[in-house]
């Protein structure tokens, strides 16, 4: 199978994309901000847009993926919403959200039967947008796959360059759990979507193994033969606004839907072989 995929906001995680579809013929076309990065995808291959800026063409997609963010409301509905519900050749559309529309659980298990119930603005604003994006496409008869993406890492986004560079923290806060996700099996689960023939649904999308973040740091220091950070609490780490508004939330993830109903089989079921999967590509 091979198409026409329209990435809007072609960053990391739908980078995982490429190395999946360009062999198999898919033309890809993705849109960023910035004329360092637009060169930098087309000297992969992937024809590239800066966005705001050009028109989309929609038209020409098979297929849509938006990585853009609400801000607060989503920028890519606003500006094109109707244009995607009339777009001729368009049958499948997804959507990077995040678990952090579920909201505080204490360290407690969440599935996609669990009622969302955001605790920051910017959880509240990613469930909006999913909302949004779930009315345009029942209206216009597009089959949606949400993606309730956990704490993203991979080659070039985990531990090991702040643990180089000593500006690690072992941040302690009691209770507190994360669930995370490789890059690599972001990308190989959104291809299994897209190759599928499943209807309208909402995946989380995690490894099987939440862990405290000092846990990771300690594995990652371990693999690097260094010494673990100092431990931190959490009320005096030196944290932005943002990476603090992340401990708002503890919760372990589920991950069986999106294993049962699209076959999908983690290649990085857990940090500890993600981490070593990352250092072994440095080598």
């Amino acid at each position: 199978m091979s198409g026409i995929l329209l990435s809007i906001g072609h960053g990391y995680s739908a980078q995982a994309l490429e190395t999946r579809l360009l062999p198999k013929g898919w033309r890809i076309i993705g849109t960023t901000r910035s004329a360092e990065r637009k060169a930098q995808m087309e000297a992969r291959g992937v024809e590239a847009l800066i966005w705001p800026g050009f028109p989309l063409p929609l038209d020409e997609a098979t297929h849509l993926l938006s990585s853009v963010a609400p801000n607060p409301r989503d920028p890519v509905l606003a500006a094109h919403g109707d244009a995607i519900a009339a777009a001729q050749n368009l049958h499948w559309v997804g959507y990077l959200s995040t678990v952090g529309v579920y909201g505080d659980h204490q360290g407690g298990w969440v599935d996609e039967d669990t009622p969302p119930d955001p605790s920051t603005e910017r959880g509240q604003a990613r469930l909006e947008a999913e909302a949004a994006w779930q009315a345009l496409c029942a209206q216009a008869g597009l089959r949606l796959h949400i993606f309730r993406l956990a704490g993203i890492y991979g080659p070039g986004r985990g531990p090991f360059e702040k643990l180089r560079a000593g500006r690690a923290q072992s941040v302690i806060k009691q209770g507190q759990v994360f669930s995370r996700i490789h890059r690599d099996d972001i990308g190989q689960a959104l291809a299994l979507a897209m190759e599928s023939d499943i209807g309208s649904r909402v995946f989380n999308l995690c490894d099987d193994a939440p862990a405290p973040p000092q846990d990771v740091l300690r594995h990652a220091a371990a693999l690097l033969g260094i010494d673990p950070p100092p431990e931190v609490p959490f009320e005096q780490a030196d944290l932005s606004p943002m990476a603090r508004s992340f401990y708002a939330d503890s919760k372990r993830v589920r991950n069986d839907r999106i294993k049962r109903e699209l076959g999908l089989e983690l290649t990085y079921p857990d940090y500890q072989r993600g981490l070593e999967a990352i250092l072994r590509a440095e080598e």
